[in-house]
């Protein structure tokens, strides 16, 4: 019953998480890093600062590879498991999700390159999961000897279009080594793929099977392979433009993905498969029949922080999705090969048709209306599978329900039954018991009654013991308490004594030592007054010196006070002196320029006049020219006049300087 109701109940998408280890330039600018791994308790913290304070932020997955993690132990930990459920004939599907750089066709595809032991070389280190697990299913194909077939698809899902990557000009290329089997082969058609666009890489694999009876049973896997386009915002890629667009087109895919995520998680009624071609390819995968694993790739550098939170948020919520894995219903070989022939002819027809162009025509807006009503075909049946479902879920959990309604009436039954053998057993005990009880009340009752005589007895005696044991107790407290009084007594007369004793002795011990003390204080007392006149006479002494010799001090002082002044007054008249000369030198040569310039300045003008008189008849169209010459004349006379005139304030600055320097020098 638990097997059925966990089996319906479904099973949770694996989650892993990988970090990448630091790139060339993340070591060379020191970038800090922001996410730690412990792949032992599968744990991812990341540390941030928000508002100044530094909060770590946890996060549990199912399995955790840290930056030193190889491509190997990644393959080995989770995805041979798949590829055997895969090989057992289960649908399998495997993503890998995160920003552009942090290792999505790293793990994916890996670095493939032959290795160097020829052919049937083993895979080298940097080797993805595709290469391993092509490399895997064909290895163990190999050693089962069994009929087997492998088809593979690669899409591209690129703006919302999709493409064959595996069109028949690709396949040609590598026709001649289809035989070999090997996983290099499907290996080089992967590099075919636009490294911003969405890739599946599907391998369906059937294997015949003898039963026992002897008829053949076809067993059919598939496993997809998802490599999703990175999840950076537009705005932080720096993408302008066609860029832009593409980045949006690829957003609009991983939104729809997200959005689906959330609807599976929140269980709600109406899952939003039909928004992107994406999550048309990948339905079954999420939410459906098929086990699935998500890879999600982080960076640990911090310029990364914001898209490490969201894609560990998106995988975080992706872990709570429930699938319900199935083994695919396995195949007569006769059926499948029926079903084969019956597609091939059917595709004959068509190229035959097409080729002679012996079939159906129509015209083209007949066509058009035709396909029109497919679509629309098409999405009513699709809404009706969707709705199918969901009244199918209900369904199973109205069974569900029911089977367990029909449990819990089978379980309250069985229980009734134990509860009415358990009360005819009660009852007949509770007749029993009744007999006894009145046997016993009866025996009580005499009982009560001995015991209440006896009561009677015991008070009588007890009353009389209390009373003597009342008179014992006081004639015991009258007797202490005269012992006690009397040793009272005898203690206060030895405390006398010995307080007596010891004041007598001290006494005797303050007088003696008050006597010494009286004694040496008097010593000490003359001794004060005899040190004390001789500081005195001492102090006298040494004033009467003091005093003769300051005497004769300030009479030597008072000798050359009276020389240095004498010596200044002489130094104050040789200064007047000399600026009594400096000053009728300057007056005089201000008189000689004075004179110099009046007979300049009248000379001049004669020689105007002159000129003026001759030029006047013949020129009488320069007269502006002689008034500007004239004015020139007045400017320069002008000039000289206040160049006099500073000269002369400066002289008389000068005077006052040095009459001012003299007082100073005199005070």
């Amino acid at each position: 019953m638990s097997g059925r109701h966990e089996k319906e109940k479904g099973v949770n998408v694996q989650v892993l998480l990988r970090c990448r280890p630091f790139s060339e330039d993340e070591l060379r600018s020191n970038a800090p890093q922001v996410i730690s791994c412990n792949e032992y308790n599968r744990e991812v913290s990341v540390s941030q600062n928000i508002a100044g304070k530094h909060i770590d932020r946890v996060f549990t997955f199912d399995k955790v590879f840290g930056p030193s993690a190889r491509q190997k132990d990644l393959y080995e930990q989770a995805i041979v498991p798949i590829v055997n459920e895969v090989l057992e004939g289960f649908n399998c599907t495997i993503f890998a999700y995160g920003q552009t750089g942090t290792g999505k066709t790293y793990t994916m595809e890996g670095e493939c390159k032959r290795s160097k032991n020829g052919s049937n070389g083993g895979l080298p280190e940097g080797a993805g999961v595709i290469p391993r697990a092509v490399k895997q299913i064909f290895d163990t194909l190999e050693s089962q000897n069994a009929e087997y077939s492998v088809k593979v698809t690669f899409l591209e899902l690129y703006n919302e279009e999709i493409t064959d990557l595996l069109a028949p000009e690709e396949i040609s290329k590598v026709a001649l080594e289809e035989k070999q089997k090997s996983s290099f082969l499907l290996w080089r058609m992967v590099k075919v793929v636009f490294f911003r666009s969405h890739s599946l890489f599907s391998i369906t694999i059937h294997i015949k099977e003898a039963t026992p009876e002897g008829e053949e049973l076809i067993k059919c896997g598939k496993l997809n392979l998802v490599d999703l386009a990175g999840s950076e915002n537009i705005s932080r890629s720096g993408a302008r433009e066609g860029r832009a667009r593409e980045a949006g087109e690829i957003n609009k895919s991983l939104l729809t993905l997200g959005r689906v995520i959330c609807a599976l998680v929140e269980h709600l009624g109406h899952i939003p498969y039909r928004d992107s071609k994406l999550t048309r390819l990948l339905r079954d995968s999420l939410g459906g029949r098929t086990k699935t694993c998500i890879i999600a790739t982080v960076s640990p550098a911090v310029h990364c922080l914001e898209e490490t939170l969201s894609t560990l948020d998106y995988a975080h919520r992706a872990k709570n999705i429930r699938n319900k894995p199935e083994v695919n219903q396995k195949m007569m070989k006769t059926t499948l090969i029926k079903d084969l022939y019956g597609e091939i002819e059917r595709l004959k027809a068509e190229v035959y048709a097409a080729r002679e162009k012996n079939g159906v025509y129509i015209p083209k807006e007949r066509y058009v209306q035709e396909e029109n009503e497919k679509k629309a075909m098409a999405d009513q049946i699709e809404q009706m599978g969707i709705a199918l479902e969901s009244h199918q879920k209900q369904l199973e959990d109205l069974q569900s329900k029911y089977v367990d309604q029909v449990s819990q009436c089978s379980q309250l039954s069985t229980k009734l039954d134990a509860t009415e053998k358990k009360l005819n057993k009660t009852s007949i005990l509770l007749a029993n018991t009744e007999e006894e009880l009145k046997k016993c009340r009866y025996t009580l009752k005499e009982k009560d009654f001995i015991i209440s005589e006896q009561r009677k007895a015991e008070n009588a005696l007890t009353h009389q013991a209390c009373i003597l044991r009342a008179d014992l107790e006081k004639a015991l407290q009258d007797n202490a308490s005269l012992f006690s009084k009397i040793g009272r007594e005898d203690k206060l007369n030895s405390d006398n004594r010995a307080v007596v004793n010891n004041f007598q002795v001290g006494l005797a011990q303050q007088v003696g030592s008050l006597c010494n003390t009286v004694a040496t204080s008097l010593s000490r007392q003359n001794e004060h007054l005899e040190c004390a006149e001789n500081l005195c006479n001492s102090f006298l002494g040494i004033h009467d010196k003091a005093v003769v010799d300051l005497k004769k001090k300030v009479t030597s002082l008072r000798t050359l006070y009276i020389s240095h002044i004498e010596a200044l007054q002489n130094v104050v008249r040789l200064h007047k002196s000399c600026s009594d000369a400096t000053l009728e030198e300057i007056s005089s040569l201000i008189s000689s320029n004075g004179h110099s310039i009046e007979e300049f300045l009248a000379s001049e003008a004669t020689k105007a006049g002159s000129i003026l008189d001759d030029l006047q008849s013949s020129l009488s169209n320069q007269q502006g020219e002689l008034a500007l010459f004239a004015r020139e004349l007045r400017h320069v006379s002008f000039g000289r006049g206040k160049r006099l005139q500073n000269f002369a304030s400066e002289a008389d600055e000068m005077q006052m300087k040095s009459i001012a320097d003299f007082k100073k020098a005199y005070e």
